[in-house]
């Protein structure tokens, strides 16, 4: 196959012209030249950038452009007369890169391609990103406003309640104080939004009030009270009241649906009656009847608390001798664990048995007052406990509390 070739006077694509100077090239222009046009007029061409980092380019063209922008120079208050692109050139001439002019209105931001979704760049954002924040311990000028770190005021905010929590009582507290609930439950009330103060919603715990404010509970409130069961039982000999001990079972066990004495006439069990089923009262190991499990807190602090004035009432066999002195002190006189017990009523029922009225439960005080006195317990029944009996309910067996009782 022939290979073409090709004239240099052709111009072949790998020629290279003869290099001219780049100012004095007259300007081609594309187009088509139409008939009658007149002679397009070539004016002198820009410098190329060649040109422009020539040795001596920069003074030559201050040195040209220097009598046309002299006026304008000193109108603008520039350096000894010169104009701002003599500067340039100058500073160029240094080595230094000539500053582009700017567009009419733009400030002096770095200027950067946008990205969607950048915001538009300001004097002021600038001015906030690159200033210097105040420290704590330095003074701000006179006439100025101390800037203060935003770490610390959150902290000015948290002072308002901190000043309030100083007055008053404490809402769980005072709702204990007047039944409508234990203080476990007020908390758990207040946490969901269910307690109003004065007619104004409390969900903050720790909220303290005015002792003599009006408490309303929410119907919410109201109905998971009514769901919460209280529950008699016939505790036998051998069950442990509360936590259960190695070797004994807890009374709750017997808490289930074979065991419950009203299964005719109150409603079925249900495994939801266990749960937070707590006893509002001990009964010892070695003694049995009547014993209190509740879900509802009014109950166990109206039983249990420490301003309770419900009495409850024993059947206690004993052996040994019982001096009138005895059964005085038994009644009023003793202290245990360095404490004087509260005035009780003991009087006795035949020979070898007692009847104790107690207002308090200390933990096996019937068994330490009648050993303080020569006595020994040999047998222990609660059938008592304020209005409510124990009456005919079977041993090991249990009964929900009516709504018509009360302790």
């Amino acid at each position: 196959m022939a290979t073409m070739k090709r004239s240099k006077e052709a111009g072949t694509p790998g020629d290279v012209p003869a290099q001219e100077d780049a100012a004095d090239a007259p300007r081609r222009t594309l187009g088509v030249k139409r008939q009658g046009d007149a002679p397009a007029v070539e004016g002198p061409r820009r410098a190329g950038v060649r040109a422009r980092f020539q040795p001596g380019y920069a003074k030559t063209v201050a040195a040209t452009r220097a009598p046309a922008g002299e006026g304008q120079g000193k109108a603008r208050g520039g350096k000894a007369g010169r104009p701002p692109e003599a500067e340039r050139a100058e500073g160029a001439g240094r080595g230094r890169k000539p500053e582009r002019p700017k567009a009419a209105g733009v400030t002096d931001i770095e200027r950067r391609p946008r990205r969607d979704g950048d915001q538009p760049r300001t004097p002021a954002a600038d001015e906030r990103k690159t200033r210097k924040p105040v420290a704590p311990t330095d003074r701000a000028p006179v006439g100025r406003r101390e800037e203060r770190p935003a770490a610390a005021r959150p902290a000015v905010r948290a002072e308002a309640p901190a000043t309030a929590a100083a007055e008053g009582v404490r809402l769980s507290k005072v709702m204990a104080e007047r039944g409508l609930c234990s203080r476990r439950e007020a908390d758990e009330f207040i946490e969901r939004g269910w307690v109003l103060v004065d007619g104004l919603c409390v969900s903050e715990l720790g909220t303290r009030i005015d002792p003599n404010a009006e408490i309303t509970l929410a119907s919410q409130a109201s109905r998971r009270q009514s769901q919460r069961v209280t529950i008699l039982l016939h505790k036998p000999v051998g069950y442990v009241s509360g936590q259960p001990e190695p070797g004994y079972e807890p009374a709750v066990s017997l808490i289930g649906a074979a065991n419950q004495f009203d299964r005719d006439t109150a409603q079925p069990f249900d495994f939801a009656h266990l749960k937070g089923l707590a006893p509002a009262g001990r009964l010892d190991i070695d003694s049995t009847g009547l014993l209190v499990l509740t879900q509802d807190g009014r109950i166990a602090r109206q039983l249990i608390g420490d301003d309770s004035e419900v009495d409850k009432e024993y059947l206690v066999r004993v052996e040994g001798e019982l001096d009138d002195r005895g059964l005085a002190l038994l009644n009023h006189g003793l202290e245990l664990d360095g404490r004087k017990l509260r005035r009780a009523k003991v009087e006795w029922i035949n020979e070898d048995q007692l009847r104790f009225v107690l207002r308090e439960g200390r933990k096996r005080q019937i068994r330490r007052m009648c050993e303080l006195v020569g006595l020994k317990v040999v047998g222990l029944k609660r059938i008592r406990i304020g209005r409510v009996r124990l009456g005919d309910l079977p041993l090991g067996q249990w009964r929900f509390l009516h709504e018509d009782e009360r302790f």
